[in-house]
């Protein structure tokens, strides 16, 4: 009889937006008339227009495949040396990053999961509280925790602490860890980690012989230019740190799917025997095993993200986001409640009201502001106690949801 994956059934609920999307239909069904106001706030999906230099870098590609002496088939599984040296030369430049360390792939969520594809068992696995919970839950899958608790936290995974008072960036576990997950600019908190932090994080990953699986993917928002963009701008981070970025959130990419992941070179893990592996080769056999590598317009179309028109319009893009950051920080404060993030980040962290859930927050925001937001309770024990608004969406929706806070509030 064929066997199943056990560790499938230690997830205590489906997965946060896929649940999200559920309670805001039920709500919809039940009120047609309010289901046409509903502004959604929740999942961090961009609105904006894909930039004018992609698109058109993307019809050419197009039409290149339309004729035989252009046309192009399977690429490389690692991803078109255009695209690598590009992302090497105007993200990486002078930090000591190779093209062939750079990884093309269709997303940073999925690289992020199947990350622990090569990395065997026993590790112990140190993630943040709140946390965004592809990292939880992929390790659940990958039988790497034991069962949740009442509180949903997971046996065998070492919790680090984010709140208020360390301003969402965790100290240093006293104890060993052999894989960390950091994001930073922080998804769900919009906290970023200074350069100061980052180094001890190295320097702990250094001593222990572990591994930082370093999720960049709102690098660009930072405008604070003494906060670090990549974990490689801290010395010996390419010896203990691997990095995922994406052109999803800075460039529009979230349906047209590209991203990156920088393994290298001189990153080692250990072995059963407990001999000194490079991880890079390891990664480059999973990715060429499982993935065909992503589609040639999508990779011309990322490349013009660094074209001259491509960064002046991604910089549009951001500044709008940040714009709506900005709003909706404000328009929180001025309800009374303390904020957080919003600044070098996409998403504004809110406390709720006295005596008030997280998801409460949620029916509450939805049934009486017609406003999609997203439970911190979603994202880990810590989160409770606050909710998630994204800064995605168009200017007009930002300042009806400024609107209606204040109304509500």
């Amino acid at each position: 009889m064929a066997r199943l994956n056990d560790n499938f059934l230690k997830l205590k609920a489906g997965y946060l937006f896929p649940e999200i999307a559920r309670r805001v239909k039920a709500f919809s069904d039940a009120n047609p008339e309010a289901a046409k106001n509903i502004i959604r706030c929740g999942i961090g999906d961009v609105t904006e227009p894909l930039p004018a230099a992609c698109r058109e870098a993307m019809h050419r590609a197009i039409d290149e495949l339309g004729t035989r002496e252009q046309f192009h088939g399977y690429g490389p599984e690692q991803g078109y040396e255009f695209l690598r040296q590009a992302i090497v030369d105007h993200q990486f430049a002078g930090l000591g990053i190779a093209a062939d360390e750079i990884f093309i792939s269709d997303g940073s969520k999925c690289d992020t999961g199947n990350i622990l594809d090569i990395f065997g068992p026993g590790n112990t696995i140190a993630i943040t509280d709140p946390v965004y919970p592809v990292y939880v839950d992929t390790n659940v899958m990958a039988g790497n925790t034991g069962d949740a608790d009442a509180s949903g936290a997971y046996a065998g995974l070492v919790y680090l602490p984010c709140n208020a008072a360390n301003q969402f960036v965790p100290a240093i576990p006293e104890g060993k860890a052999d894989l960390i997950y950091l994001c930073y600019p922080n998804n769900p908190t919009g906290a970023t980690a200074t350069r100061e932090q980052l180094t001890a994080w190295v320097a702990y990953a250094r001593e222990h012989g572990a591994i930082i699986l370093y999720d960049a993917a709102y690098e660009a928002f930072i405008r604070d230019p003494e906060i670090p963009r990549s974990i490689f701008e801290i010395e010996g981070a390419h010896e203990c740190a691997m990095e995922f970025r994406s052109f999803s959130k800075i460039a529009g990419f979230t349906g047209v799917r590209c991203a990156y992941t920088i393994i290298p070179k001189a990153l080692t893990g250990t072995l059963a025997d407990g001999s000194r592996q490079a991880v890079h080769p390891l990664w480059s056999r999973r990715h060429s095993t499982k993935f065909n590598g992503a589609s040639y317009p999508v990779q011309r179309g990322a490349e013009a993200v660094f074209s001259d028109a491509g960064k002046a319009e991604v910089k549009t893009l951001i500044d709008h986001y940040m714009g709506n950051a900005a709003l909706l920080r404000e328009a929180c404060a001025q309800a009374g409640l303390p904020v957080f993030g919003g600044v070098n980040a996409p998403y504004v962290w809110v406390g709720c009201p006295a005596g008030v859930t997280s998801w409460g927050m949620f029916d509450k925001m939805l049934e009486q502001a017609n406003v999609v937001i997203t439970p911190g309770a979603g994202f880990g024990a810590a989160g409770e106690g606050y909710f998630r608004i994204s800064a995605f969406n168009s200017r007009a929706n930002v300042e009806e949801v400024c609107r209606r806070i204040g109304a509500l509030l």
